[in-house]
C-alpha cells in the first residue's frame, strides 16, 4: 500500500511539473507571436508614412534667366528657390537660360529640356526677337509651338508666361504688338502672366548693368518679386 502511494504521489508530482512547463511554454509562444505582431504593426505605419515628392519649376529662356554677368546664385531663379527653401516648400528649380536665345532657338531645344517631368514652366522668351525687329508673327508662332510641346509631354504642367517690352526707339506700332503679344498668348493657352518681367527695372541705369539691358545683382532682386507675385499662388502641397 505504501508502494501505490508512493507511485500516485510521483505521477501527481510529474504531472503538475509537465503542466507548468507546458503552461510557460505557451505563455512565451503567445508572448513571442504578439511581439512579431507588434513588430508587424510598426512595420506597416512606417512603410505608411507620406514621403512629400518634390515638384519642379522650369525657367526657360534667355540671358535675363541665365543671370547674364552675374554670379549663377544672383539669377532671379536661383533667388526663387531661395524664398522656396525658406518656405520649405517641396519644389526644385532649374534654370534652363540661355544667353542670346531667340524664340526660334528655343523652339529647337524644347523638346531636349522637357526630357525631364516639368510640374511648372515658366517661358521667358521673345526679347531678343524684337531687339533684332524679327517679325512678331514668327515670334508669336515659336512661342505658341513651346507652348504646345510642353502641353504635349503633361497637359496638367502649370504654364507661366513673363512678358517683355521693347524700348521706345523701335516704332510706336512695333512695340505696341509687341507689347500685347503676350497678354494674348497667355489667355489663348489658360497661362498666368507676369505682365512685366523689368517691371521697376527697365530703363533705371542703378539697376542695370553696363550695357543698359541686363539687370544687376540688385535689379534681379526686384526681377525675383515681380515672378514671385505671380508664381508663389500656383504653388501648392503637391499630391503624395
Amino acid at each position: 500500500m505504501s508502494t501505490l502511494k508512493t507511485t500516485i504521489y510521483h505521477f501527481v508530482v510529474l504531472w503538475f511539473m509537465g503542466l507548468t512547463l507546458f503552461a510557460c511554454s505557451s505563455k512565451s509562444a503567445e508572448d513571442q507571436t504578439s511581439s512579431e505582431k507588434a513588430d508587424i504593426n510598426d512595420s506597416t505605419q512606417t512603410n505608411k508614412m507620406p514621403v512629400t515628392k518634390k515638384q519642379t519649376i522650369l525657367f526657360f529662356g534667355n540671358s535675363l534667366t541665365a543671370g547674364y554677368g552675374l554670379d549663377p546664385t544672383e539669377a532671379f531663379s536661383s533667388l526663387i528657390q531661395k524664398k522656396i527653401d525658406s518656405l520649405k516648400l517641396p519644389y526644385t528649380v532649374i534654370n534652363a537660360g540661355l544667353s542670346g536665345e531667340t524664340s526660334a532657338g528655343g523652339k529647337a531645344r524644347i523638346s531636349w529640356v522637357l526630357r525631364q517631368p516639368v510640374d511648372i514652366f515658366v517661358l521667358e522668351l521673345g526679347a531678343n526677337d524684337g531687339l533684332r525687329g524679327i517679325e512678331l508673327t514668327d515670334t508669336r508662332k515659336n512661342l505658341q509651338a513651346i507652348i504646345d510641346t510642353v502641353k504635349a509631354r503633361n497637359p496638367d504642367t502649370k504654364l507661366v508666361l513673363a512678358g517683355m517690352q521693347m524700348p521706345p526707339n523701335l516704332g510706336k506700332k512695333y512695340i505696341t504688338e509687341f507689347k500685347e503679344l503676350y497678354p494674348k498668348l497667355a489667355e489663348a493657352n489658360q497661362a498666368v502672366l507676369i505682365p512685366f518681367l523689368l517691371d521697376k527695372v527697365a530703363g533705371i541705369p542703378s539697376l542695370n548693368q553696363a550695357d543698359g539691358i541686363h539687370p544687376t545683382a540688385e535689379g534681379n532682386k526686384i526681377v525675383a518679386e515681380n515672378v514671385w507675385a505671380v508664381l508663389q499662388p500656383l504653388l501648392t502641397q503637391p499630391s503624395l
